[in-house]
């Protein structure tokens, strides 16, 4: 789910065509964010008379939603379904025409309901949202009622400046205002980020909790996210900033959350892990061997104070409901709603109004798919009809033609065809010797955001790539490098892929044309790469050799994990990663030879 970032140059993302969309003007004075302590109040209070002891509190949730308003297409799109006879079927889920009829059904009926999020809401986002630095999604989770989110490591794509705009409002510094006479308003709901702190100050970089407030209910909200989300930012986007440990912070504002009175905690947490199933109707609490979770959540969960009540947890993009106990061994819920708006997750709280906390005992928790059989909330689809007009000029432009899907996002192979096709046109675009010389490509899978769908997502016919589909696969606009590398780097870095920060969650590069090796799952760590058989067009790699070495700016600054990639020299900079992806779809195909799915032969794995 990590991926390389920076989407904010919008020289370099042809938008110089957009300029008579935007309304040009001067960033206007941040507006002072929404009110933050506060419920919604759906449905009613209480009458007059006795108030019961306890009352059932709704939390319903989701994450890494990542700027999909319209639904997500292809298998990204989809949800996995375990049935009662043991098959898994797929169902297409979300967007948020969907996402709001469904939260709003939920709530119907909840006087006492808070709904909140996981991180990741913007950032890596479809054109719709990307084009216009994420504006439209903050309007969205405006219009969805949200309360609040903890930060993602997307959140800092831009770098602070802009997430601060994005809570606070004002138009883009660069853009200005995309509709006339409209400002910006921001989220008004808080943005937290407990664990992020200015190096210069030591201060947080925004408000680390908030208190939720009804009839006499509070509860806390703490938001961290990943401690590690400088490795998988590129350095601008997080520039000033220091990323501290999840546990540590929320057991600290736990503590004072406390001695403020405020004893029912829930933690938003921008990490997480991987349950045994990929349906979202697994049980996680399954007693079998090898089931339940795994992942970095799981020793975050043993480790934070028993005071917090349910961890709502991101950043894998995998839906489970599980219990975690907590340092005293008694269990915790600790939930996630897999990615793109395709599940929410509702939890029932129950508030004890002489101890002012949740019965732990009492918490209930389930995944909910956001079926597309449902109506639409027509306010979200003016809001997506609204956005979508100023985007068509530049979306709906042909960039090439595809015989069939290309899977990239909802490929669950190591090997992705996607994969394959941009580490191809990367190679291409790179090779000639006054583009760098490039012998050989790199591409990190979290890059690739999407699929390539054969079905029209609007109106340019199947098969037709437009540049908004192409956007949404590579939506960071990473300028590519040309490095140096040496044959032992080259094996070091492939080593990586399995090894140090990446062994318990391994990242599988995709590689360029000509490349192949062996990846053994059965041994552990860097022995996984089996180095004798690792060719470039069918020669061994010579260790003492330098290759000319082209990758995206993240890849190139070590990031994901690879700090071999980091180590190359004689940088030359080309193009940005989506143009030599639009020039290799121009190059390869036409709407008689459209582009077929490439083989996925270069990698031999053995499980």
């Amino acid at each position: 789910m990590s991926a390389n970032v920076q989407k904010n140059r919008m020289t370099r993302r042809v938008l110089a065509a957009a300029a008579g969309l935007a309304t040009m003007g001067a960033l206007v004075a941040a507006m002072p964010a929404g009110a933050h302590d506060r419920g919604h109040g759906h449905g009613h209070g209480h009458g007059h008379g006795h108030k019961p002891r306890t009352v059932d509190v709704q939390l319903l949730s989701f994450n890494d939603l990542h700027g999909n308003l319209e639904p997500p297409a292809g298998s990204a799109g989809n949800v996995s379904e375990t049935q009662p006879d043991g098959t898994v079927k797929a169902i297409p889920a979300g967007g948020v025409e969907y996402l709001a009829t469904s939260l709003r059904t939920a709530r119907k009926g909840n006087p006492y309901s808070v709904t909140a999020a996981g991180g990741d809401m913007v950032g890596a986002s479809p054109l719709l949202s990307g084009l216009f630095h994420d504006e439209p999604t903050i309007e969205a989770l405006n219009k969805l009622d949200l309360d609040v989110t903890a930060v993602g490591n997307h959140e800092f794509d831009e770098g602070a400046t802009e997430l601060a705009r994005l809570q606070n409002g004002g138009c883009h510094p660069v853009e200005g205002c995309y509709e006339k006479g409209k400002k910006f308003k921001g989220a008004d709901f808080p943005y937290l980020a407990a664990n992020v702190t200015k190096e210069k100050t030591g201060k947080p970089l925004l408000k680390p909790y908030t208190v939720w407030k009804k009839n006499g209910v509070k509860i806390g909200f703490i938001g961290v996210t990943l401690e590690g989300t400088p490795d998988i930012v590129t350095a601008n986007g997080v520039k000033g900033l220091k990323f501290h440990d999840e546990v540590e912070t929320i057991n600290k504002y736990a503590r004072e959350l406390d001695r403020k009175g405020v004893k029912s905690i829930v933690a938003l947490i921008h990490e997480g892990g991987a349950p045994a199933s990929t349906s979202y109707n697994y049980d996680c609490d399954s007693p079998g061997a090898g089931d339940g979770i795994s992942g970095p959540i799981v020793d975050i969960a043993k480790g934070i104070t028993p005071k917090v009540d349910a961890l709502v947890t991101g950043h894998t993009h995998q839906a489970y409901v599980c219990t975690v106990p907590d340092p005293s061994g008694k269990p915790r819920m600790v939930t996630s709603a897999s990615s793109f708006g395709k599940l929410y997750t509702d939890t029932t709280l129950t508030y004890d109004r002489r101890t002012n906390d949740i019965v732990r005992t009492s918490v209930k928790s389930a995944n909910h798919i956001v079926t597309r059989d449902q109506p639409k909330a027509a306010d979200m689809t003016s809001l997506i009809s609204r956005w979508n007009k100023l985007a068509a000029p530049i979306a709906n432009k042909p960039q090439g033609w595809i015989s069939a899907d290309i899977n990239g996002r909802g490929s669950t192979a190591l090997e992705k065809p996607l994969g394959n096709v941009i580490a191809d046109a990367q190679l291409e675009g790179l090779a000639p010797a006054d583009k760098g010389g490039a012998e050989v490509a790199f591409m990190n899978p979290g890059g690739i955001r999407a699929d390539l769908v054969h079905r029209a997502s609007g109106s340019e016919g199947d098969g037709v790539v437009t540049y908004g589909e192409a956007f949404t696969v590579q939506p960071f606009t990473n300028m590519m490098n040309v490095v140096d590398l040496t044959g032992a780097q080259l094996v070091a870095a492939l080593q990586q892929q399995v090894s140090g920060s990446n062994e318990a969650s391994p990242k599988i590069l995709q590689i360029s044309k000509g490349l192949t090796y062996t990846l053994d799952l059965t041994k552990t760590g860097a022995a996984r790469v089996v180095t004798d058989s690792i060719k470039l067009n069918g020669e061994a790699i010579d260790p003492a050799r330098t290759y000319r070495v082209a990758m995206n700016e993240f890849l190139a600054g070590g990031g994901d994990g690879f700090p071999a990639l980091g180590q190359g020299t004689n940088k030359l900079v080309g193009a940005s990663d989506l143009d030599v992806f639009n020039a290799y779809l121009a190059a390869h195909s036409s709407a008689t030879a459209p582009l077929a799915p490439p083989a996925t032969d270069r990698i031999t794995v053995v499980q």
